[in-house]
């Protein structure tokens, strides 16, 4: 079954944006398989009383039943539980309500307050390995979402063709119309054409014009809004033709070539991360080799003071933030002034998520990093605006 993961930095904006208190929000670590993902609903069910109870504790007056209706209908949704991911975020409030599907892990969390607690869908958006891979064929449009370590299909949106026959309706011509389907590899079906010459031009014609289409919809519904790089999986044949027609500043140059179709998930992750693992790579590359000359010539920093302290200012232009690490504290957002505690304290932040958040109002872009490839060991590295 496919799924809509459905985060993007508009989605996430809209989270961002003011809304009536009070705002609720849950997260949850969840699991793809069979008998794991057995335990999820009903540890969700648990962090829902602890939603409930922090709920009437904060807002004693607030009418609470309709805020938590969706959040219950949630729980009993035995469809929804059958298809999860790794991760879960579920965000609501007054005329609001969302569950995200996650593709990574998130840690078990509940928050009520006047604002929705977005941080770890913000670091999970600014995380540099994700891509996105269009697997196409005349008879099957399908999109997929991952990283290096899991691939997903996406439900496609309303206004994504997903067949030639969809796209062009009554002016497909009649090659097209008596396509029949022979075994290719592994299994999959190979459209053969009836038609010589000109009605084989005319077929060749067709599939420009349904490749276009394709093309401007995943560009307008997908490749805009996540700004990922897009791989292309598809028959030789058609990547020549696709990247004639493609406008889309986000298709990369290396694909899969080979049918979805003929795939496994696990073969389609693989193939579709050793096309894009080099530009990653070379991503983090410029950007180590940028912050380490920027930090020579006093235009960049890893103290976490002098960083908070640009951050506040609106004077970070890039900051790399390690993956999986935390530092407790308090940050001031108007000063920069950091204060370290605890980090057992429930009441304590992460302060490499605040100083994430604040970059990013100021215009700043935010990526989180492997711990491997980081260029420094304190857990943040910091490009200034010149």
């Amino acid at each position: 079954m496919s799924t809509q993961i459905g985060l993007t930095n508009e989605v996430l904006a809209g989270f961002s944006s003011d809304h009536e208190p009070p705002c609720l929000c849950l997260y949850q670590t969840t699991h793809r398989r069979h008998p794991e993902n057995q335990q999820d609903p009903i540890r969700f069910r648990n962090l829902l009383k602890e939603l409930k109870a922090s709920l009437r504790q904060k807002y004693p007056a607030a009418d609470t039943g309709p805020l938590l209706e969706p959040f219950e209908a949630l729980a009993a949704d035995a469809e929804f539980w059958n298809h999860t991911l790794d991760g879960l975020a579920v965000l609501g409030g007054r005329g609001v309500f969302r569950a995200l599907r996650l593709p990574q892990p998130v840690g078990d969390l509940v928050v009520v307050a006047d604002s929705f607690h977005v941080k770890p869908l913000r670091r999970f958006l600014q995380s540099v390995d994700r891509y996105q891979v269009l697997g196409l064929s005349l008879d099957k449009v399908r999109l997929f979402e991952g990283n290096r370590h899991a691939l997903d299909e996406l439900e496609l949106v309303e206004g994504v063709p997903r067949t030639i026959a969809d796209a062009l309706g009554r002016e497909l011509t009649e090659p097209h119309q008596t396509v029949s389907s022979h075994g290719g590899v592994g299994g999959a079906s190979t459209p053969m054409h009836h038609g010589h010459g000109g009605k084989a031009d005319e077929a060749d014609l067709d599939a420009r014009r349904f490749f276009r289409a394709v093309d401007r919809a995943v560009l307008e519904h997908y490749s805009k809004p996540s700004g990922l790089p897009l791989i292309l999986a598809a028959l030789p044949e058609h990547h020549h033709l696709f990247r004639e027609v493609s406008q889309n500043p986000h298709l990369i140059d290396e694909g899969v070539r080979s049918s979805p179709g003929s795939l496994s998930a696990d073969q389609l992750r693989a193939l579709a991360w050793q096309a894009v693992e080099p530009r990653y790579q070379a991503r983090l590359a410029a950007l180590c080799e940028e912050f380490d000359h920027a930090r020579s010539t006093s235009v960049g920093s890893d103290n976490l003071a002098q960083v908070a302290e640009a951050s506040s200012s609106g004077r970070v232009e890039t900051l790399l933030i390690e993956a999986d690490r935390q530092i407790a504290g308090r940050l001031e957002g108007a000063t920069g002034r950091v204060e370290l505690a605890n980090l057992n304290d429930p009441h304590i932040d992460d302060l490499l998520d605040d100083l994430g958040e604040l970059v990013a109002q100021k215009g700043g872009t935010v990526l989180v990093i492997p711990s491997e490839q980081m260029p420094s060991r304190t857990g943040l590295a910091a490009i200034y605006r010149h």
